[in-house]
Parts: structure tokens; C-alpha cells; sequence
């Protein structure tokens, strides 16, 4: 009897060592085999689309729907965009099951996305596995592309700067431009505010300034209950939150409670329909695009498409990442006679540059890292009528 259990053991453990050997080749088969250019192209965005971080995608996918109307036929290509939802609120589940489903899709050769960073960190490293080449938009988190935590793919790109241009610039704001004593610097115990909270926390202490870290729940709706421990002569909180509507609530809570903080927002809190306390203040890693006068046709045409809807920072840098990703497949493309394959696309991504770029002057990547060279922040004020004034 024992002997018929060992012998079906060995034979399970040589069924699932075969299996996943086979998955294994699976997936290399699709990274080498050459796909067809004349064939539709699929571009998956991995971004939220419902939840409190829904105005994010709904930004990002429309002006990436654009770039690809608008431009693959200028390189020869079919390409559809596929939009994977992933609210903020259910953790990275959405997009590591969506990630398997696009590396086992044959027509996408890259992707865009994830949006935020805590999916980033969820879903890099099967699509290293993969050696399937994605472009994030909005992922800041430093650890993506350089640092040594061993977070970095090489499958992994960005448009627009990291946290460790965003940290050091927020906190520097706050100490010559806002003079700062005291600053609260909360997290909501996920990878973007986390690693955000850490690089601006670390300036200030630097500085001299004061300062006390808060922690709540991704899923906190109200925070009177951290207002209360917001010291009465803190001069700012730090709020590197994904949803805007929640730096409003902590700025009205605050003012409820007779606390002379002003919020202070990082990038994912950027929504003037959301976000719009005065006197609170705001980073980003792109500017107002309609002060560009070489955007003003592409403003125009992406307004046509979306009528009523207002130019905000984060469509423009995930047009720009269509715009990188579909040259990369143009140039495989013509490298390959014909055909490409993820490797190509993956090979040729640093080879784009842009002119005219969406964001202003040209597009080119660092040669140490996948990140954008000389790239900057933008600081903004919210002023009495909730616009955003750029200050820093």
C-alpha cells in the first residue's frame, strides 16, 4: 500500500513539474513567434475605471483612444484598445487576473498601465515573465526603475517622473516656498502612498522640520477620527491619496475642526472637480497643456471627441504613452519585414524619441533608467473659484 502511494505521488509530481514546464514554454512560445502587422494589434490599458479612482481611467483610457485614432494609421497599424477596470478599493486581484489574460492573448505584442503603483508591483513581474513591455502613465512609486529593493523589470517603462523627483519636490515647496514647522504626513498602507509618504518624509526630517505620520485604511471614507490627532499648529498635511475626493473630505474636516493645516496632495489627488478646497495644494507630473501652442490641434481634436469634458494631467501623458508604445511597434515592425513580437516591441521602446511632445518640448528616455529625462513636477494652489494655479 505504501508503495502505491509513493508511486502516485511521484507520478502527481511529475504531472505538475510537465505542466508547468509546458506553461513555461507556452509563454516563451508566445514572446518569440512573429505576429503579423496587417493584423489588428490589441493595446490593453490596466487602469481604474469604477471606484473612487474611476475619473483617473476614464481620463486616461479617452485620451490613449485618441492617440491611437489618431495615429496608427500614420505607422501602418490596426490597433484596438481594450480597457481592464481595477478599483483602488479591491487591490491588486483585478489586475494580476488581468494580466494573465493578456500575456495569453497572441495580438498584444505591449500594454499600458497599470495606472497606479500598487498594481504595478502586483502584475511586473509576470509580464517579465513574459517579456511583455508595459508603459505606465501615472505609476510613481521610485522603486519601479531604479533603487535597491529589486522592485525593477526591465519590462517595465513610464512618461511621466517618479517619486523621487515628486518627494523632494513637494517637500522642498513646503520648506522655502510655505516656510513649514509642522507637517502630518499620512499613508493608506498601499505601495503608492507608502513609498510617496517615506520620500517627503525624509526631506523634512532632513530640514529639521517636525514631523508626525498618520496611517489609514485604502478604504477609509471619513477621517474626522485622524483629523483629531492633527496637531493644532501643524502648518500642512501631506495627503498622497488616489482619490481626490478624500483630500476634499480631510480639507472640509479640518476646517470643521478649527485646525489651520492646509492638505497638501500628491499626484493621484489631482481632480479639480474633486479636489477643489482653496488654498490647498496640489503636485503633478504634467503641466496645463492648453498653455502649449504645438497641442492646440490635438486639444481641439480630443475635445471634439469628448464634448464637455475638461483637459486635465492625466490624459495627456497616457496619450503620450500610446504615442510610445505604437512607435515601438512600428519599428519592430519594419526590423521584422512584417511581423513582430513582444521582444522586438520590448527592444525597440528605447529607441523612441518624440518631438512636439504632448508635454511639452521632446520626448527621450534617461540611458540609466525607464523613466523620462529631465522630467520635473508641477505644484499648484487651489484657488476660491476650486482652479488650479500653478506656483511651483
Amino acid at each position: 500500500m505504501k508503495k502505491a502511494i509513493a508511486l502516485a505521488l511521484a507520478v502527481l509530481t511529475m504531472s505538475v513539474i510537465a505542466a508547468s514546464a509546458q506553461g513555461s514554454q507556452t509563454v516563451a512560445a508566445r514572446a518569440t513567434a512573429g505576429y503579423s502587422c496587417s493584423k489588428t494589434i490589441t493595446v490593453p490599458f490596466i487602469t481604474p475605471v469604477t471606484g473612487g479612482a474611476g475619473f483617473l481611467g476614464a481620463e486616461q483610457s479617452s485620451w490613449a483612444k485618441y492617440a491611437i485614432k489618431t495615429l496608427a494609421p500614420t505607422l501602418h497599424l490596426k490597433v484596438k484598445l481594450v480597457v481592464g477596470d481595477t478599483p483602488v478599493e479591491q487591490g491588486p486581484t483585478p489586475a494580476t487576473t488581468l494580466a494573465q489574460k493578456y500575456v495569453g492573448d497572441s495580438s498584444v505584442l505591449g500594454l499600458l498601465g497599470p495606472s497606479t503603483s500598487g498594481n504595478v508591483a502586483a502584475t511586473a513581474k509576470t509580464f517579465f515573465a513574459a517579456h511583455l513591455a508595459h508603459i505606465s502613465p501615472s505609476a510613481t512609486r521610485t522603486d519601479f526603475t531604479q533603487g535597491t529593493t529589486k522592485e525593477e523589470y526591465p519590462t517595465f517603462f513610464r512618461d511621466v517622473p517618479g517619486d523621487y523627483i515628486q518627494g523632494p519636490s513637494d517637500a522642498n515647496f513646503m520648506i522655502n516656498n510655505l516656510h513649514v514647522k509642522k507637517v502630518v504626513i499620512m499613508d493608506f498602507q498601499e505601495p503608492y502612498s507608502l513609498g510617496l509618504a517615506s520620500a517627503v518624509d525624509a526631506v523634512l526630517t532632513k530640514a529639521g522640520v517636525s514631523t508626525t505620520r498618520l496611517s489609514a485604511p485604502n478604504t477609509t471614507t471619513d477621517y474626522s477620527a485622524y483629523v483629531t490627532k492633527v496637531p493644532s499648529d501643524a502648518d500642512i498635511v501631506f495627503f498622497p491619496t488616489q482619490k481626490p475626493g478624500d483630500a476634499q473630505t480631510f480639507a472640509q474636516q479640518l476646517i470643521e475642526q478649527g485646525k489651520k493645516a492646509k492638505v497638501f496632495g500628491g499626484d493621484g489627488s489631482n481632480d479639480a472637480t474633486q479636489f477643489k478646497q482653496p488654498g490647498s495644494y496640489v503636485s503633478n507630473f504634467a503641466p496645463d497643456i492648453t498653455g502649449i501652442a504645438a497641442d492646440s490641434s490635438i486639444i481641439a481634436g480630443w475635445k471634439k471627441d469628448n464634448p464637455g469634458k475638461s483637459v486635465g494631467s492625466f490624459g495627456p501623458p497616457s496619450y503620450g504613452a500610446a504615442q510610445i508604445l505604437m512607435n515601438a511597434i512600428h519599428l519592430a515592425c519594419v526590423k521584422g519585414n512584417g511581423t513582430a513580437t513582444r521582444q522586438t516591441v520590448l527592444q525597440n521602446i528605447k529607441k523612441v524619441s518624440i518631438k512636439n511632445w504632448i508635454l511639452g518640448g521632446t520626448f527621450k528616455w534617461s540611458t540609466k533608467t525607464n523613466d523620462p529625462l529631465n522630467a520635473k513636477f508641477y505644484i499648484f494652489q487651489i484657488q476660491s473659484n476650486g482652479s488650479y494655479k500653478l506656483v511651483g
